[in-house]
């Protein structure tokens, strides 16, 4: 008998008994690719799995809750519009307010910083912007001075806007008694649900008494007159009377959410005295309170337009429902102008605005782009009655995602000024004409429409 490969005969005998039932392995130049094609196979899936995965999240965080257009058949000048906007946003239109428009960092950092040092008991100041620089050194020497003497100075920030805020400048204010706070996460161990979710609100408000609100941030590419491309064109309002304690209220909400504490008394709340004759309304907008408040009310400002409308936004990125308002608005023969940034801080936000722009343009909606400096301005007129301005851009990210703030005035004067101020940025603006938006080149298009999938999220 042979023997095995050892040298011993049971082996052999053994191999030869085992031999027809063992599983033959192929030649290895004739093995099929099969790992390769698993592993292709895997990351198709994986590929797969995540767009559906980012999909599901695109329309989950998409504003959706009003779905179906709305027709009126009264615009901005009729009573019969604060009584229908005021309680549907959760903020009745008061009368008795007082409302300054302020253009630029020359106007609106003095306005602002005289209203802090003059303040006597309360001062409330929500931003979701704060970077170390001389605007902030301005802020800090004038919140802590007056914290030093005795006024209540509390400080909401929010943690994604405040990536170029010093620890020591921080430090600064807190020894000063400044009360400092950022906003749902104040610790790194506190957990966030959604961390895509960001307080976008801009606020002042002192004693009660006095309120501002608009784009600006505190940071130093506010400085100036907007004269050059480092520089942000903006619009702040002013605002005295009964508005101010709605105001105070959306700030209070944002703190208690962010400290577990209600800020409550005549110090931040006074007896409400009359400025002067303007209706206004504050009102708050975000995904835990008023969920798309803010979006509401701009579609419903659409509806009740019947000769202007005038937009001028940082980053205008309607979602279907405005674009059908719109539409609907050149219908009735109302004249649509949107003013959008020349300079844009965002080439994908700037990208996925205009993959929206196609059918506004066919149906004689007039873009213009402002050219001197960064355009970063949050406002509409309607009617030349009807202005709107706080925080919110006109995108989803403002209307879904973040909380955000809003002042709607109903005033003629106040319309007649914030018409001019929109005339005087047409003037440093180049229209954009049809044939020059479809005859931009192929690459562009292919850009601005990628881009456009992701608009949900800028």
């Amino acid at each position: 008998m042979s023997s095995g490969p050892d040298g011993n005969p049971m082996t052999h005998l053994l191999n030869t008994i085992r031999s027809p039932f063992r599983r033959k392995r192929p030649h290895p130049a004739k093995r099929a690719p099969s790992e390769p094609t698993s592993r292709g196979w895997f990351w198709l899936q994986v590929t797969g799995a995540l767009a559906l995965l980012l999909g599901v999240f695109f329309w989950f965080t998409s504003a959706s809750i009003l779905q179906q257009p709305i027709h009126m058949d009264y615009g901005p000048a009729d009573p019969a519009f604060a009584s229908a906007l005021g309680p549907t946003v959760g903020a009745e239109f008061t009368a008795g307010n007082a409302i300054t428009t302020l253009v630029n960092g020359d106007a609106f950092f003095p306005a602002m910083l005289e209203a802090i040092r003059r303040a006597k008991k309360t001062v409330t100041l929500e931003t979701y912007i704060w970077a170390s620089g001389r605007v902030s050194d301005d802020f800090i020497a004038a919140l802590g001075e007056r914290a030093r003497n005795g006024v209540k100075v509390h400080v909401l920030l929010d943690g994604m806007g405040t990536l170029k805020f010093k620890g020591e400048d921080r430090a600064r204010l807190e020894q000063s008694g400044v009360q400092v706070m950022k906003y749902g996460r104040e610790h790194w161990y506190q957990i966030k649900p959604n961390i895509n979710h960001r307080t976008h609100r801009k606020l002042l408000i002192i004693d009660g008494r006095i309120g501002f609100t608009g784009g600006m941030c505190i940071d130093d590419s506010w400085l100036g007159d907007a004269k050059s491309e480092k520089t942000w064109r903006e619009t702040q309002l002013r605002v005295e009377g009964p508005v101010v304690r709605q105001m105070q209220a959306v700030f209070a909400t944002n703190w208690m959410q962010t400290t577990g504490t209600l800020l409550l008394g005549e110090d931040y709340y006074p007896v409400p005295e009359r400025a002067a004759a303007s209706l206004a309304q504050c009102f708050m907008s975000g995904p835990s309170e008023r969920p798309e408040a803010v979006r509401v009310a701009h579609v419903l400002a659409i509806a009740a337009a019947r000769k202007t409308i005038d937009i001028a936004n940082a980053y205008f990125v309607p979602d279907n429902l405005a674009i059908e308002m719109l539409l609907d608005a050149r219908s009735r023969g109302v004249r649509v102008r949107v003013i959008v940034p020349a300079i844009n801080d965002s080439k994908i936000g700037r990208a996925a605005s205009r993959s929206r722009w196609g059918k506004l343009m066919a149906a004689g909606v007039e873009f213009h782009q402002y050219q001197p400096a960064m355009f970063h301005v949050k406002s509409m007129v309607v009617d030349g009655m009807l202005v709107t301005v706080g925080s919110a851009n006109f995108d989803n990210r403002s209307f879904a995602i973040n909380d955000e703030v809003t002042l709607n005035v109903l005033d003629r004067a106040v319309g007649a000024e914030n018409l001019r101020i929109f005339e005087a940025d047409l003037k440093m603006s180049v229209p954009l004409t049809r044939e020059e938006f479809e005859g931009r080149p192929l690459y562009n298009r292919i850009f601005d429409h990628i881009c456009g999938v992701l608009r949900s999220q800028l």
